[in-house]
């Protein structure tokens, strides 16, 4: 079925859109902005968090702090209200008869809800951004999908020849990290004393993962270099715990922790270790070395070994479908190893060369600036029906 030229009954020129976790909240709220540019009166419903609700005014729903639970027992303690608050949206739907549906990342949710929602609403496009990484877990939900949706919106080059193998309509946009990490560049040369802690936003991560941390940075301390270490917090919570485990390893003296401002310790420092996520993306754009390190309870990892089928966990290697960074996992994530690489990033400049090259020219992959505005503009083709 043709849905490119949809025209509902009550209402022109409206999406339908959902997002539940702060992450999908800000990239749906710079989409919807980018939107709104190109289409003045298009009125916004749906459920998502406070940014997008500034958008689109009082009566959208602001879930996303209920909406963004960690871990299965969770969602299963909580199923009956999502259950509700399903039936809820999928009424609203029914009511406000929107041009599209525009699910934001959140897979274990909009997945499902597109299931239900084309079923309901066969004639509504369902667009999808931030593609979900089924090509990580589950490329068997990959054909289920394409037969959902109507087009994905991805931000990592590589995803586009897969999801378009299946017969989805695909566009990568680019990667909306680019335009946050661009206005926070400030120009300044690397320290080459200084080393970065970036122990996660989690505090789980942050406990798992810091101490280890610290313990490497007295090693380095012992052997008699003169170094300085800085760890930024990502909330003032955190700050509390990673100054209480810096106390408790003597480390008072060597390590400064703050609260944010990762961009700019990404950009100072001669090199770092990184947890897992999002920021080891962010350190490959600013070119600063590192190490990953990954460490989750063994049950929680040896059932993802199970169900991921790629080879690496960082997401610079998996770009670079090659090892640009040391991968430091489980067992291996602990003060010995971390100081080891620590040793050819400060002393092995051909290496270390070898590597900022690596990371620059993968990182390149993300795309320019404008993210959202291309977004914004493969949603307005449905909008417009084009």
């Amino acid at each position: 079925m043709d849905r490119s030229c949809y025209v509902p009954a009550q209402m022109a020129q409206s999406v339908y859109i959902l997002a539940g976790e702060h992450s999908g909240d800000a990239h749906a709220a710079g989409l919807l902005a980018a939107l709104r540019e190109q289409i003045p009166d298009l009125v916004i419903l749906g459920a998502g968090g406070p940014l997008m609700k500034k958008l689109a005014g009082p009566a959208f729903n602001d879930w996303v702090e209920d909406a963004a639970m960690m871990g299965l027992w969770e969602v299963l303690k909580n199923y009956g209200w999502f259950r509700k608050q399903f039936a809820a949206m999928l009424a609203e739907i029914s009511k406000a008869k929107p041009s599209l549906l525009l699910l934001v990342d959140y897979p274990g949710y909009n997945l499902r809800f597109a299931k239900a929602a084309r079923k309901v609403f066969p004639d509504i496009p369902i667009i999808y951004y931030i593609s979900p990484q089924v090509w990580a877990w589950n490329r068997g939900r990959i054909p289920h999908m394409a037969a959902l949706l109507d087009e994905m919106l991805c931000l990592f080059p590589f995803e586009q020849g897969i999801f378009s193998a299946a017969g989805l309509k695909t566009t990568h946009v680019g990667h909306p990290l680019v335009d946050e990490l661009e206005s926070a560049r400030i120009f300044v040369e690397r320290e080459n004393d200084l080393v970065g802690l970036f122990p996660g936003s989690r505090e789980r991560e942050v406990a798992r993962l810091f101490p280890d941390m610290l313990r490497s940075a007295k090693l380095l301390l012992q052997e008699g270099r003169r170094l300085r270490f800085e760890a930024p917090a990502a909330s003032s919570a955190l700050f509390e715990l990673m100054k209480s485990l810096v106390h408790s390893a003597g480390m008072a003296d060597h390590v400064q922790v703050t609260v944010g401002d990762s961009h700019g310790l990404m950009q100072r420092a001669w090199c770092g270790v990184i947890a897992s996520g999002t920021a080891t993306l962010e350190a490959a754009y600013f070119g600063m070395p590192y190490c990953l390190v990954y460490r989750v309870a063994w049950p929680t990892y040896c059932i993802g070994r199970l169900l991921v089928r790629i080879k690496y966990i960082g997401l610079v290697n998996i770009l670079a479908d090659r090892q640009v960074v040391r991968e430091l996992i489980q067992g291996e994530a602990e003060p010995g190893q971390i100081n080891q690489e620590l040793h050819m990033l400060l002393d092995h400049e051909q290496y270390r060369k070898t590597m900022i090259d690596s990371l620059l020219a993968t990182a390149a992959q993300l795309g320019g600036r404008g993210a959202h505005r291309r977004a914004a503009a493969a949603v307005a083709k449905w909008l417009e029906g084009t």
